[in-house]
């Protein structure tokens, strides 16, 4: 049963009726499992599931492309602060919940998407829910990998480095700020983008926990701001050479990924006939139907 599920069933969240029965995958994110904090009060939860099939595919219920106004097509379902107060033995606990609409989450895999990408390699033990289907695509994942990771985990980093100059901390984060004199959260967001996209361009694979010491240094304020920017400027000239050298395609392989994600939906609904035409299927079947012309016509 998928953690939606369990929370919509005891009334703590109202999803789509559709949704819960159709979560596919569902993982903790977040420190958890970034291998930084055994505190699991508080779980970040992201997942995908599969619409009806005539949300996938809008002209199931008349929808004709470029005229009138379209549905709504279902992207994700998030809900924040949902508080379960008998998990952990009477303790309780928190959950964040995002749940992607698989379309969504294969085109956001697709553009190397950090958070989506993360999701994918989680370690096993953060998984709490996966179908066949959601087996499928996590076996698949690293085919989503391509160059193009690196000017986007390049945005998140610098994004999460420029907040540290601009952003008023409130909160708990004014607390990190009085103790170590900048937003420590900020900055292990930081390392561990950069990190985790020199595994992709080196090694096209992800390990989410392999640089959790460095993490956890940073998260106990052993580092100062000054180390931190010269860190990343050394880190940025090493990944700028990272990127010419590596091996993983310039682009995303479209064809591939698209092909992954028709054999989900495919697995979920069962036969896509008059959803979609497989151009590869098409081509065979008319070299079919021509070599048995050239047969007849050889008979005859």
């Amino acid at each position: 049963m998928s953690t939606l599920q369990r929370l919509t069933d005891r009334g703590l969240v109202r999803p789509p009726r559709w949704l819960p029965g159709n979560v596919q995958y569902e993982t903790i994110m977040g420190s958890v499992a970034y291998g930084v904090s055994s505190d699991t009060s508080d779980v970040d939860v992201y997942g995908w599931a599969i619409p009806p099939k005539d949300d996938a595919f809008p002209h199931l219920r008349g929808e004709v492309a470029g005229f009138g106004t379209p549905r709504p097509r279902f992207e994700q379902f998030q809900e924040h602060h949902i508080r379960d107060d008998d998990a952990l033995g009477g303790r309780g606990r928190t959950y964040d919940v995002t749940i992607y609409g698989i379309v969504k989450f294969f085109s956001l895999a697709m553009e190397n998407n950090p958070n989506i990408l993360d999701s994918l390699f989680t370690p096993a033990n953060c998984v709490l829910h996966s179908t066949q289907v959601g087996n499928l695509v996590r076996e698949n994942r690293r085919i989503f990998l391509h160059r193009g990771a690196w000017p986007k985990f390049k945005g998140y980093a610098y994004s999460q480095l420029h907040k540290i100059s601009i952003k008023t901390p409130r909160g708990k984060r004014a607390g990190l700020v009085g103790r170590h004199g900048y937003d420590v959260k900020f900055a292990y967001h930081v390392v561990r983008l950069l990190g985790e996209v020199e595994m992709i361009l080196t090694e096209g694979d992800i390990d989410l926990q392999r640089n959790n010491e460095p993490l956890k240094a940073i998260r106990r304020g052993e580092w100062t701001e000054e180390r931190l920017r010269a860190w990343c400027a050394e880190k940025e000239s090493h990944l700028e050479r990272a990127y010419a050298e590596s091996t993983l395609p310039a682009s995303p392989d479209e064809p591939r990924i698209r092909r992954l994600l028709l054999d989900c939906l495919e697995q979920h609904y069962g036969s896509l006939e008059g959803c979609v035409v497989d151009p590869d299927r098409a081509v065979a079947a008319l070299r079919a139907i021509q070599a048995e012309l050239e047969r007849v016509r050889d008979l005859l």
